[in-house]
C-alpha cells in the first residue's frame, strides 16, 4: 500500500519516466513481505536499456524490473535505498527517509 505522495509529484515522475529520464519517487509503503521497510523509492525510465544500464552500476539486475505497467522501474528499499539515493545526490528523496525514521 502506497501513501504520502501528492498527485503533482506522482504526475511529474510519470512524465519524466515517459520522457525517457531516470526519475526517482520515494513514498511511504507497507507490505507484509518486507517487515521493517516503511518507504520505497521507484526509479523509473521508459527506456529500459537505459534503466538497466543505470541499475547495473548498483548491482541491480534486469530481472528485478517491475514491468507490469507503463512505467518501468526498480523498487528500492532498506539500506540499499538510502545508499543509492545518497550516491545519486537525491537529497530531497533521502530527506523523506530521514523524516520516517525520527
Amino acid at each position: 500500500m502506497a501513501f504520502g505522495i501528492r498527485r503533482p509529484e506522482l504526475e511529474r515522475w510519470k512524465q519524466d519516466v515517459a520522457d525517457g529520464h531516470i526519475s526517482f519517487l520515494t513514498h511511504y509503503w507497507v507490505d507484509h513481505r518486507f517487515p521493517g521497510c516503511t518507504t520505497v523509492t521507484k526509479v523509473g525510465c521508459s527506456d529500459i536499456d537505459k534503466l538497466v544500464d543505470w541499475g547495473s552500476r548498483y548491482g541491480l539486475q534486469r530481472e528485478w524490473l517491475d514491468l507490469r505497467n507503463d512505467y518501468p522501474h526498480f523498487d528500492l528499499f532498506g539500506s540499499r535505498q538510502a545508499e543509492i539515493l545518497r550516491a545519486e545526490g537525491q537529497l530531497e528523496q533521502l530527506n523523506k527517509l530521514v523524516k520516517v525514521s525520527k
